[in-house]
């Protein structure tokens, strides 16, 4: 006698879940990260949250420019509000540092991969070269750099890359050295793959774990970088708001008025110590 057939099992249809970001497990890279991201916040929102335009003048308000309810954090020497042009100069600081960072480790990375893959006189060639300017200062190469080509975000950029470029190459060509005898790029190599796809696919995905470390880190290194430029008056042109240049418009009022200076100081310093503290975490994680 033949079984019966069975109705079919009816399907429990599971919601569908949100793709969650992977976040790093140690708290002081979330820390970090999230110093970062309401910077970021404010950067991208600033036009709609900022009290005043940046440049707009209160001459009332030079009468007792400390914090009041009219400009929280006080404004400065030509009534200019500070939180507006804090929140305006973070958009300056969040746009030039991540591009300056990126061209720096792209071309440093670059370097560095075929100069440890290659070996030989191209390594000789590269590392002599990144010593030579490795050699000099790194303020004095972006003053030298800077009043020789003049003051823009381009140039700006180029300075950075320029100085930074060769530390990442060095710890890219280390890193390719170690890598370089592993068992996945020979068999890459046997395959018959190019040396292109070796470098890219085989061996910095194997690198990545130091290198975005150290990415966080010269990241903070960029927006000092920025904000000395701007104190120095070889950074972004004015009326821009710009952290540095904010704190160098202020020093002569430091003794009578110190707010001036402190909180475009501060919000300097709280970008750069998320920054490292991200850095910090994510060497923990690995």
């Amino acid at each position: 006698m033949s079984a019966l057939p069975q109705p079919d099992t009816p399907v429990l249809l599971s919601k569908p879940r949100l793709a969650r970001l992977p976040l790093p497990r140690s708290w002081a890279a979330r820390i970090g990260l999230g110093i970062i991201v309401a910077w970021i916040v404010i950067a991208a929102t600033a036009p709609w949250i900022a009290p005043y335009p940046p440049n707009a003048q209160d001459m009332s308000a030079l009468a007792a420019p400390g914090p009041s309810w009219a400009h929280w954090l006080g404004v400065d020497m030509l009534g200019r509000d500070i939180l507006s042009r804090i929140m305006w100069g973070a958009r300056t600081t969040l746009v030039v540092v991540p591009i300056a960072t990126a061209s720096a480790f792209t071309v440093g990375i670059a370097f560095g991969l075929v100069s440890g893959y290659f070996g030989g006189w191209v390594d000789r060639l590269i590392s002599g070269i990144s010593d030579i300017i490795l050699s000099f200062p790194t303020l004095v190469l972006y003053i030298v750099l800077i009043a020789t080509i003049g003051a823009s975000m381009l140039n700006v950029v180029l300075a950075i890359t320029l100085a930074y470029a060769p530390g990442i190459g060095r710890i890219a060509r280390g890193l390719t050295l170690e890598l370089r005898s592993r068992g996945f790029v020979a068999a890459a190599e046997m395959r018959g793959e190019s040396v292109l796809y070796t470098l890219v696919v085989e061996i910095l995905p194997n690198a990545r774990g130091t290198l975005i470390a150290d990415l966080c880190i010269r990241t903070g290194f960029a927006v000092m970088t920025v904000g000395t430029l701007g104190f120095l008056g070889l950074g972004l042109p004015p009326p821009d708001p710009e952290w540095g240049s904010m704190v160098a418009e202020a020093v002569t009022m430091i003794p009578v008025f110190p707010h001036m200076a402190l909180f475009p100081g501060l919000a300097l310093c709280s970008l750069v110590v998320g920054l490292n503290i991200l850095a910090d975490g994510l060497e923990d994680d690995a």
